[in-house]
């Protein structure tokens, strides 16, 4: 079954290339001559600035078959392409300015340079799949009509020109053999000839594109990673002025009262020393927590497997770790693994309810694949305002995703994806 489907496909994607590389050489042919007709004629126009609106009017042709080239282009390589961003004429322009637009920027001339460049490409690629195609049904149907060309006097074929005799017998195996050798490259040849004549076309119609959403992404993440730290900045600032600060002033009004009554009462003095130190070491528990946003030496000195396992000794909640890397990775990544932890953790701790929280760290590829799980009442989400946003804000700025299961009633799975190639 598993055979069958496989050659389905396979037969699917063979008569894929083919349409696209049989439709691209008329689509080639169409696309260059009314290129050249429309450069030609506005450069040799452009004295008498008629040839301004034929260059406008060529460059919107070539968009228009690029925009064509993009969607076969897209069904030949299996992934959706982005459209470039043409530039458009502010509100109130003058007709020249209008005129000028589609001929302002990279892209328009791109589109053109594709529709001059992929001619000879299509006819190439054309002509290749045509002859695999010819070979691979005339060889192996050349039993079915050869005796009749066997028996035309003077009729060399080609077998008796290399001296393997003639006859159709000799002819049959001789065209058999050479249909069953190009029927077994067809797929190879063919769909090399198509991701060739896809590549060039998308090089050139959405490279720009491509890089603009790159860079794009890459802003994003990075803002999410400055909004992520702000954020926890502001939320560590927020617990300490809110906690070990007010304790730390608390305790001091402590010590002044017990140094004032260490003169007259030895055993009050005693008493707020005693409540002194329990207060510090509250504080001091309260700072442990605190730091749990702070990557802690053991990451740097130890790596992953260790910061995980003092992070699941420390969770309310009984964690089943099972931390299957043990290789070191860059500081971003570790950190970034180490921290959706521990927040993960505190949210489990807080308000899941759980009795059970199990983290899974394994690597394919190059992605590390973290999976935390519990068996509480669910109902965690990533929205913004929620505990779980800073993760995803975290996440994006190395390139990482973050998807969360959590239906009311639990159980929750929250699984991170973080590249480490």
């Amino acid at each position: 079954m598993h055979s069958v489907g496989f050659m389905r496909r396979l037969l699917s994607r063979l008569a894929g290339d083919t349409v696209y590389l049989l439709v691209g050489f008329p689509l080639a042919i169409i696309a260059f001559c009314l290129t050249v007709l429309g450069l030609s004629s506005g450069a040799g126009l452009l004295v008498v600035w008629v040839g301004v609106p034929v260059l406008a009017l060529t460059a919107l042709v070539a968009r228009g078959l690029g925009d064509v080239e993009r969607i076969r282009i897209s069904g030949v390589l299996g992934t959706q392409l982005a459209r470039p961003r043409y530039p458009r004429s502010p509100e109130g322009a003058g007709w020249l300015r209008r005129m000028l637009t589609p001929l302002s920027g990279g892209q328009p001339w791109l589109d053109v340079l594709h529709a001059l460049v992929i001619f000879p490409v299509a006819i190439l690629t054309f002509c290749v799949a045509v002859t695999w195609w010819s070979l691979t049904l005339t060889g192996l149907t050349y039993p079915l009509y050869g005796w009749v060309l066997s028996n035309i006097p003077d009729n060399h074929g080609l077998p008796e020109l290399l001296g393997f005799g003639r006859g159709y017998f000799v002819d049959s195996l001789f065209y058999g053999a050479l249909g069953v050798v190009a029927a077994i490259t067809l797929y190879p040849v063919v769909r090399g000839c198509a991701l060739l004549q896809a590549s060039l076309g998308r090089a050139l119609l959405t490279g720009v594109a491509e890089l603009q959403e790159r860079i794009e992404d890459l802003t994003e993440g990075r803002n999410a990673a400055a909004y992520a730290e702000a954020n926890a900045l502001r939320r560590l600032e927020r617990d300490i002025h809110d906690g070990p600060q007010q304790r730390l002033v608390h305790l001091a009004m402590e010590l002044s009262r017990a140094q004032r009554e260490l003169e007259r009462d030895a055993t009050a003095a005693q008493n707020t020393i005693g409540k002194a130190i329990t207060a510090t070491r509250e504080t001091l528990d309260e700072l442990r927590a605190l730091s749990r946003g702070i990557a802690p030496p053991i990451l740097a000195d130890r790596g992953l497997a260790p910061a995980l396992a003092a992070l699941a000794s420390r969770c309310t909640v009984p964690v089943e770790l099972d931390v299957q890397v043990d290789e070191r990775f860059p500081a971003l990544i570790e950190n970034t693994v180490y921290f959706v932890t521990a927040e993960a953790l505190t949210n489990v701790a807080k308000h899941s309810r759980a009795e059970l929280c199990q983290v899974t760290l394994s690597r394919i590829g190059d992605t590390l694949l973290l999976t935390i799980g519990d068996d509480g009442v669910g109902g965690a989400h990533v929205a913004k305002g929620h505990g779980l946003s800073g993760l995803a804000d975290r996440l994006r700025a190395v390139e990482g995703e973050l998807a969360v299961r959590s239906p009311a009633g639990g159980p929750t799975t929250i699984v991170a994806e973080v590249p480490c190639g």
